[in-house]
């Protein structure tokens, strides 16, 4: 809780404080006829929603779970980061629209302004993304950080293309910048589109290998085979998981001991502690969903097969 109670203070000043460069980059923007300028307010907008998101969705991940909610809300975290990419991938499009209408209609640029107030945003963003990688390994947190981190890098673009528009003159390296910002914004938002939708959809989580869980398990004593098994995300780093495990035909007190061993085998090697085993000492009714092969012990055969 003290983490997100101070997770929860840097986003407050993050929102603060880029709203305020929000304000100064269309200004800006405006006066040196810029869209490079422009389109980094943009994409600080798309920052400020992003802060936003994950600021509500902290205040969601802290309220207990309930009759209606089970497992809290742990995936408001989720869908915000979710929402966050969808938002650059936009973003990124509308930026390379506005550039190459640039291209076609060149304006004059005010190099020395683009650099004033870009070195500003890096300055602000940068501090930002430090702040943020700090806080949480969180994939709500961290798609608020990839932003941040995004606008560091072209905010320095910025720079560069300032310094060059000045000593050549050519103003074609404004709506040229932009495009490449927008290359940016776009690539950034893929690995967390891609890993939110594996959490929203229940795959497999990030490097966690069933095969390998499956073999822990079948080196636990008394487990003789692991069937229907399935790992999935509650949240970015709360994992669950459930199984079938045969055991030998055995009194409840024997198969308790398993069973401490079986979760111990989770939770230590694989960091999963929300789990849900069934033990069997016959074959099992149901496995026509079943997602890995029966592994057995020693020479034994389960009776039903994939």
């Amino acid at each position: 809780m003290h983490s997100h109670g101070h997770t929860r203070t840097v986003l407050r000043f993050s929102l603060v404080a880029t709203l305020v460069y929000i304000v100064v980059l269309v200004f800006a923007g405006m006066r040196a006829h810029s869209l490079a300028l422009l389109s980094e307010a943009g994409h600080n907008l798309s920052d400020f929603l992003a802060l936003l998101l994950s600021w509500v969705a902290l205040y969601f991940q802290a309220r207990p779970a309930n009759s209606s909610k089970t497992f809290g809300y742990h995936r408001a975290g989720v869908l915000a980061a979710f929402v966050n990419a969808l938002s650059l991938v936009l973003i990124s499009g509308f930026i390379v629209y506005e550039a190459l209408e640039r291209l076609n209609h060149p304006v004059n640029v005010s190099p020395n302004l683009m650099m004033w107030v870009a070195a500003i945003g890096v300055v602000m963003n940068g501090v930002i993304a430090g702040l943020l990688w700090g806080s949480s390994r969180d994939v709500n947190i961290r798609s608020a950080f990839i932003h941040q981190l995004g606008d560091t890098l072209s905010t320095a673009a910025v720079i560069v293309g300032g310094f060059a528009i000045s000593v050549t003159g050519q103003s074609w390296i404004d709506p040229v910048l932009s495009i490449a910002i927008a290359a940016m914004i776009l690539w950034s938002s893929f690995g967390i589109i891609r890993e939110t939708l594996n959490i929203l959809l229940e795959g497999t989580p990030r490097g966690i290998d069933l095969e390998d869980i499956s073999a822990a398990l079948i080196g636990c004593t008394g487990v003789e085979a692991v069937h229907d098994l399935h790992v999935w995300s509650i949240g970015s780093e709360i994992h669950a998981l459930s199984c079938h495990v045969l055991i030998a035909d055995i009194p409840p007190s024997e198969s308790e001991r398993i069973l401490r061993e079986v979760k111990s085998c989770l939770a230590a090697n694989f960091k999963i502690h929300h789990t849900t085993i069934q033990f069997e000492h016959a074959g099992c009714e149901v496995e026509h969903e079943c997602v890995m092969p029966v592994q057995v012990r020693d020479a034994h055969a389960h009776p039903h097969r994939h």
